[in-house]
């Protein structure tokens, strides 16, 4: 299962897969790897998610991508990063805490 959702994952970053959000999904990820190498080794990984978490949230405000309307009254489930509310009869919103 885990494959299948990394696959399915690799699909709509790379374009490959059309869904709802894929072209802001593509966006974000291609503005958060500009000027890194595949192969250059992160050696503090505490400082390159807190540069990483600045750069989405600038990016974030620029495109005014900020959800504001979540109503915590309707929260359903929580995994390890993310809690999920319901926001209608057919969609619901992930919260991510970056653990």
């Amino acid at each position: 299962m885990y494959n299948k959702l990394k696959i399915k994952l690799h699909d709509v970053i790379s374009g490959k897969s059309k869904v709802r959000f894929g072209t802001t999904i593509q966006t974000i990820a291609n503005y958060l790897s500009e000027g890194t190498l595949p192969s250059t080794k992160i050696e503090n990984s505490k400082l390159y998610k807190q540069q990483e978490t600045k750069r989405l949230e600038l990016f974030i405000s620029k495109n005014n991508l900020w959800v504001s309307n979540v109503d915590f009254s309707q929260y359903v489930s929580e995994g390890a990063e993310q809690k999920v509310f319901l926001k209608n009869s057919q969609q619901v919103i992930k919260l991510n805490d970056c653990i």
